[in-house]
């Protein structure tokens, strides 16, 4: 028994009778068992030299993951290294850049008591604010002598489709006449898209006087209401089978006539859709006349728009009767969105964060959330981006001289936080007038549904002022200074102040009431000297009309 058990165990290996003598198979067997140890025993000594080599090289870059993690952290906490004698650094927070942070409110704070007591004299700084030099008065020469029956034949229909709001739209009224006119083509009455944005379903007829329209460029250009209907038979009466030539922005007059003209006298009739900005800004002269006499002549507000907005200039004349009937319009660009899209933080806190957050995600999904994408607003304010609050533009005319009995119209779409924005601007112009207070509930109720007809009536109120204050780029303002440069022989009578310069003045809580004045009237100086300018070759002439639209007057 004892014999058969140490058999046993010793062929397994594992142990053997002290006693008993080995075997050859046994003495094998052993060795095999040896060596199997020596091969797990190297294997478990060359990984564990592996990780010590792997742990060694993870110390050897541990300085460098320490120094990187060390100036991230000092990024957010926005921190610069500062050497203190030999062989000492310390670390304190970088101090904020000039103009980078909405310091307004506590710039206003500090010269209010000074506004008050200095007052102003707004008769002296209407009278201060333009300035006429000699050789640099110009006026309207946009004409054609030539009558119907001398135009050319038609080449065929143009039909355009305009989008955006007001000024975009005329925009591509103007350039739609260039382009009929450049093809030898019958324009039929603009069609407007429906914008998502503006969601106003105003037609032609609505916002322009139609008639005027077409008897004004009789001698330009042939115009229809519709399309005729032999013609629009041949498309089987449905506006989808007329082709649409998708025409890229800008597209210059060969363009025109080698890839639409050909086009347009094979089918008769040819759709362009969308229409905003498909005509290049240097073209013949006689195109730029086309646009000239169309946007200064004949496309005029329909009856309803013009007859309330002339009842609120004359309103807005007889409220201005202190200051001889001069007053200001201000284009305030300080709605929701527009702030939003700006990236500009003002002084709203977490509040206003969340809701421009909010804002942003609505109207523009993922744009401003993209991986690559660094949000910088201390920049986009150092750099004039940023919409000014009507605070602000308060403390700018008040600086420029206009007093507290100076009439300011503002011509604007829904304020941001209105209650609390406009109060100090209602403080410093108390004789501050809005379409809703220039007009009653009854006279606007057929155009509060129409974003297109209320611009309208601001365009009107801010053409005849004797100052007009943009606050921020886009159509109006472009618009509106190319108009009161041909109203009032080639000077915009236009307050556009340098915003990079502006956001110095308004950072210093500490500035005095003198200095502040002396920048203000430096702006208003160097808004006089750029009002009279020739349109340069890429520039548009809806914005200078100096030289294609008007002519210099001789001394």
């Amino acid at each position: 028994m004892k014999s058969s058990m140490a058999s046993v165990t010793g062929m397994n290996g594992t142990c053997s009778s002290p006693g008993t003598p080995s075997s050859p198979g046994r003495r094998r067997g052993k060795k095999a068992g040896k060596g199997m140890r020596m091969v797990l025993t190297e294997r478990f000594m060359y990984m564990l030299i592996a990780a010590v080599f792997r742990r060694k090289g993870i110390l050897l870059f541990a300085p460098l993951l320490y120094i990187s993690g060390m100036l991230m952290y000092m990024g957010t906490l926005n921190l610069e290294v500062v050497p203190e004698g030999v062989g000492v650094t310390i670390f304190r927070r970088k101090p904020v850049a000039v103009g980078s942070v909405y310091r307004s409110p506590k710039v206003f704070e500090k010269l209010w008591p000074y506004m008050q007591i200095d007052g102003g004299n707004t008769s002296l700084a209407f009278a201060k604010a333009w300035h006429s030099k000699p050789g640099q008065s110009w006026k309207p020469c946009a004409s054609r002598k030539v009558t119907q029956a001398e135009l050319p034949n038609s080449n065929g229909f143009l039909i355009v489709e305009a989008n955006g709001g007001l000024n975009q739209q005329r925009l591509s009224i103007c350039d739609a006449v260039a382009v009929a006119g450049l093809l030898n083509a019958t324009l039929v009455i603009p069609r407007f898209h429906l914008n998502s944005v503006w969601r106003d379903s105003s037609k032609f007829g609505d916002i322009f006087d139609e008639d005027y329209f077409t008897e004004r460029l009789r001698n330009h250009v042939r115009i229809v209401k519709e399309l005729p209907e032999e013609v629009f038979q041949r498309f089987d009466n449905n506006m989808s089978n007329i082709m649409n030539l998708r025409v890229k922005a800008w597209s210059s007059k060969t363009y025109y006539l080698q890839k639409v003209l050909p086009k347009m006298l094979e089918f008769g009739a040819i759709r362009i859709a969308p229409f905003s900005s498909r005509l290049a800004h240097t073209v013949p002269s006689e195109i730029q006349g086309s646009r000239c006499f169309t946007n200064y002549d004949a496309l005029r507000f329909s009856q309803p728009i013009r007859a309330l907005a002339e009842k609120m200039v004359d309103r807005m004349l007889k409220n201005s009767s202190m200051s001889g009937g001069n007053y200001v319009s201000v284009h305030l660009r300080f709605e929701k969105d527009m702030v939003a899209f700006s990236l500009c933080v003002y002084d709203g806190g977490k509040d206003e964060k969340r809701e421009m957050d909010d804002a942003r995600e609505r109207s523009w999904r993922g744009k401003f959330k993209r991986p690559h994408r660094v949000l910088k607003p201390g920049s986009v304010r150092m750099n004039g981006k940023c919409p000014l609050t009507p605070l602000e533009v308060g403390m700018i005319l008040r600086g420029m001289g206009f007093d507290n009995t100076t009439s300011v119209y503002i011509a604007s779409g829904k304020i941001y936080k209105q209650e609390k924005y406009m109060e100090p601007l209602r403080r410093l112009f108390p004789r501050l007038e809005t379409k809703e207070t220039l007009a009653s509930e009854d006279e606007l109720a057929s155009f509060k549904s129409h974003s297109s007809r209320m611009a309208a009536l601001d365009y009107t109120v801010c053409l005849y002022s004797d100052v007009f204050f943009t606050t921020q780029g886009g159509n109006f303002p472009h618009f509106m200074m190319g108009h009161r440069r041909y109203l009032y022989e080639g000077h915009a009578r236009t307050l556009n102040p340098d915003k990079r310069k502006l956001v110095l003045a308004l950072d210093n809580p500490d500035i005095s009431w003198m200095k502040f004045k002396h920048h203000m009237e430096d702006l208003l100086h160097r808004s006089d000297s750029k009002g009279i300018q020739i349109r340069k070759p890429d520039a548009s002439l809806y914005t200078f009309p100096m030289p294609d639209c008007m002519c210099q007057q001789k001394e």
